[in-house]
Parts: C-alpha cells; structure tokens; sequence
C-alpha cells in the first residue's frame, strides 16, 4: 500500500499540467435540463458553439445583418458557460469536429443528428512563438529532446476539437515511436484551445497543435503547416433548431455562399 501511494504521488509530480481548475468542475458541467423549455423563435437568429470558428462566423453574420436587417448573435465559449442559454434559445448549434457534435447532441435534445450539415474544414497546424525563435520547420522538429508542447484535449464531457488530434498527427505514419517521444515533450493538456492559448504562455511552450484561425488570429504566434503525409483535417458542422427563427435557414445558406467563403478563408477555413 505504501508502495502504491509512493508511485502515484511520483507519477503526479512527473506529469505534465493539465490545464483544469476547480471552477471548470464546480457544477457548471453541461446537461439537459427538462424543465428549460427550448423557444428560440425571438426574432434574433442564435448560434452557439466552442470558440474558434465564432471569430470568422462574426465577420460573415456582419455582412449578413447589413445586407437582410436580421439580427445574428454569435455565442462562443467553453459549453459550461452557455448551455442553459442554448437549451432555451439556440436556433443553431456548431461543432468543431463530428465527435464534439455527437457528444453536444446528447445535451441539446431539441436538435435533430440526422439534420447535422458539415460546412467548412481545415488542416492542424503547428503554432509556434512569433519569430519561429527554435526555427521550428516540421513535426519532426518537436520530437527533440527538451522541446515544450501543449496540446489540447477534452475530459469528460468537456467538449473540444482538439481531443486526439495531437495522437492523430503524431500516429500518423504508423510509428509508436512518434507518438512516445511527442509525448514525453508535453508540458500540459488544456481543456480547450482557450486553455491552451493560456497554457503556451504560461508554459513557456515552444509549440502547440491547433488550428489556423489561432495563429492567424494572435499577434504572439506564428503558424507552421505539417507536411502532407502528416496533416489532418476537422471539419465544422451546424444543426439547425426545428423550432428556429424562419431567418436562421437563411443564414445558414448565405454561410456556405461564395462571399461568405471568402471571409472564412481568411482563418483558414476551407470548403
């Protein structure tokens, strides 16, 4: 017993930071809760989902208000913070990857899975300190001995579409070794690519699998694309509300449009 006790206060000493904190586990978890009654016919068309896409989502939903007068509200975050909302007044969810989708329907009830519609995709990525100070070139440069990573994951019901990208990207030839040696680099699992944002500061980290949109869109990042045999890609999907706003449907035609590709293309989403 002694024995036991010893090794497991080693190994949690030893492990990297995963990046959770009393207050993500406090009682916010998301559920359904029958007695929220799902009406989200209120004139305003309400997307909710897992922050990332919602930066480009906000500059297509601008030109979307300025051209047809419909109100469109992007609402973006870790789930714990808008589930409730969304239960009562969603009229579109996004996802940021099919698993994070599937584990979000068991929540949103009112929301039908066979009407899910995958819209954009785009490739992991390494982000790396502005500058490119470790001259950081490729996958393989991250297997090095004392190279800092973050990678993000899910726990739980924390949903994220980063859970597993990481073991994607590093298993991607088919060598256990790639994967044992990436990680033994991580400095910290982050719920979250807040979290992880957060965590490469805080960590001192030299690089971070994630998407386009998060170096694309921070001052304090530059990106580097895997190589082809190495890169994965996630999709982006939305469900429409039964019960929505008739101007949601519209909405969520004029995102696929050609004008609306080209906003999104400017965070790296792809069609």
């Amino acid at each position: 017993m002694r024995l036991t006790t010893f090794l497991a206060t080693t190994i949690l000493a030893a492990a990297p930071a995963f990046a959770d904190t009393a207050a993500d586990r406090r009682g916010d978890t998301p559920f359904n809760d029958p007695s929220i009654e799902h009406a989200p016919q209120d004139g305003v068309v309400k997307l909710y989902g897992a922050g990332g896409p919602h930066t480009a989502f906000r500059k297509v939903a601008a030109v979307f208000e300025e051209q047809t007068g419909t109100k469109v509200e992007v609402i973006a975050g870790p789930e714990s913070k808008w589930t409730a909302d969304a239960q009562a007044d969603a009229d579109i969810l996004w996802g940021t990857s099919e698993q994070s989708m599937t584990a979000f329907l068991l929540t949103y009830t009112a929301f039908d899975p066979a009407k899910v519609d995958p819209i954009y995709l785009r490739p992991a990525v390494i982000a790396v300190k502005d500058g490119n100070p470790k001259s950081i070139m490729g996958f393989d440069d991250l297997l090095a001995d004392g190279m800092k990573i973050v990678v993000t994951e899910g726990a739980g019901v924390y949903n994220t579409s980063g859970t597993g990208t990481w073991e994607d990207v590093a298993g991607r030839l088919g060598k256990l070794d790639d994967i044992a040696k990436f990680r033994k680099n991580i400095v910290s699992y982050a719920l979250g690519s807040g979290a992880s944002y957060k965590q490469f500061g805080e960590q001192d980290a030299d690089a971070w699998i994630t998407w386009p949109n998060w170096p694309i869109t921070k001052d304090d990042l530059d990106m580097v694309e895997l190589a082809e045999d190495r890169v994965i890609y996630r999709d982006i999907n939305v469900v429409l509300s039964p019960k929505a706003d008739p101007e949601a449907q519209e909405f969520l035609d004029f995102l696929i449009t050609e004008e609306a590709q080209k906003l999104m293309a400017t965070e790296g989403w792809q069609r």
